[in-house]
């Protein structure tokens, strides 16, 4: 029931105390604000790394090669390793039940691209029909390459939304029609984009066995792709995931004669391990935001507790009428409980209100790089209101029982 006797005695000592009540209701206020704004940071960062992580799959490994550092076996160093199909092929024998896409690479040089009497500049580059998982490409117009392609050693081409704009002027449907590549035609069969974008998209790509043969590739192979069946956690598959890369590195330094120890000769990296780092980091960066937030709610708290034992201070003899004329503890206790709840109340609304409305007109226009759409869970936001208002009862709850226990004579002494 409405008391309005009760809500003006809450206006009456709020206005006694304006200043302080001000200052107390600011810092609440700026308490949650910080938490909802730094919580929502951190999940903007979170966005923006997976965002990052998006263009390729995020449980990729690759290997490539260099040359020897060390002197192993009679052989001295300074000798360049050479990945073949034969090594793709063992690995694909070896490792096969912990692989979920794979793929070997082959980048052909110094190849000029052509259609009609337009030329451009792209990086051409054989792969297995796999491939497409591993980089996250999807298809706009046509297929992409297939298993027909590779042992048919087709002549066949895969190119971008962003060659097809800038090649192939004008041109609605492209399928069908025929690039050259160094002055050898090939047919487009598909049209692929990429999550990564533009920078992404300077790329065409032919059948492995047609990159090979026709550009006098022999068997040779610049890199290999993999990417991971998942474990059940994350920890498990980059336990795996690093355990197969050091396997795979181990096998090609023995088929190569390369010295064990060698750091150089043999490459690969893992996504993987680096998604794990990026976790742990921005885990460390919410609880440090956490922290933070809470430690300003906190100093918050601590000044609605001062301004009721001011409060209490202040009103001790008007405690001490109430007693007289038979006013109750539990009265006395709820009389002050409220005005620290309303005070924790509006300041926390408050707080939530503004926080919500900057981050909802400033987040998806937010341009920083790794930080992408800082938000924040509603129902997490108005939690931490209404523990914060419980933490207001509880600040107040301790000066409003300070004041119940007064015996009514010593407050009505109290000058």
């Amino acid at each position: 029931m409405f008391d309005i006797e009760r809500w003006q005695e809450i206006f009456d000592a709020i206005r006694k105390n304006k200043l302080r009540t001000i200052l107390t209701g600011v810092s609440v206020a700026s308490g949650i604000f910080i938490l909802v704004v730094l919580l929502a940071f951190g999940q903007g960062m979170q966005n923006g790394i997976a965002k990052e992580f998006e263009a390729d799959a995020s449980n990729r490994i690759g290997v490539w090669t260099q040359v020897t550092t060390q002197e192993y076996m009679g052989l001295n160093p300074g000798r360049p390793i050479q990945l073949r199909n034969n090594n793709y092929q063992a690995i694909n024998s070896k490792f096969g039940e912990d692989l979920e896409n794979r793929s070997p690479f082959f980048r052909v040089r110094n190849v000029t691209v052509d259609y009609n009497t337009e030329s451009g500049s792209y990086s051409v580059q054989g792969v297995s029909p796999l491939f497409q998982n591993i980089e996250n490409q999807f298809i706009s117009e046509g297929r992409y390459l297939n298993y027909g392609d590779e042992e048919n050693v087709a002549k066949v081409v895969v190119i971008s939304n962003k060659i097809k704009r800038e090649l192939l002027k004008g041109e609605e449907n492209p399928i069908g029609a025929f690039l050259k590549l160094s002055g050898i035609n090939f047919q487009i069969i598909g049209v692929y984009g990429d999550k990564g974008g533009d920078r992404e998209e300077d790329r065409l790509f032919i059948p492995i066995s047609t990159a090979q043969r026709v550009f006098n590739g022999s068997d040779n192979l610049n890199m290999l792709f993999y990417t991971l069946k998942p474990s059940a956690s994350l920890d498990e598959t980059v336990a795996k995931s690093v355990k197969l890369t050091e396997d795979i590195k181990t096998y090609l330094k023995e088929a190569h004669m390369v010295a064990p120890t060698d750091p150089s000769a043999v490459n690969t990296f893992n996504t993987l391990e680096a998604v794990k780092r990026f976790q742990n980091l921005t885990g460390g960066i919410k609880f440090f935001f956490w922290f933070v937030g809470i430690c300003t709610i906190v100093a918050g708290v601590v000044g609605v507790s001062n301004i009721m034992m001011i409060i209490v201070k202040e009103r001790t003899r008007e405690i001490g009428v109430r007693k007289a004329l038979g006013a109750r503890p539990r009265a006395i206790v709820g009389m002050i409980l409220h005005e620290a709840i309303f005070v924790t109340s509006v300041a926390g609304l408050a707080g939530l209100i503004f926080s919500m409305g900057l981050l909802e007109f400033v987040g998806p226009n937010l341009q920083i790089d790794y930080v992408l759409n800082p938000s924040i869970n509603f129902k997490v936001a108005l939690s931490t209101v209404c523990l914060l208002i419980i933490a207001g009862a509880l600040a107040g709850f301790f000066p409003a029982w300070r004041a119940a226990t007064i015996r009514p004579i010593e407050a009505l002494r109290d000058e």
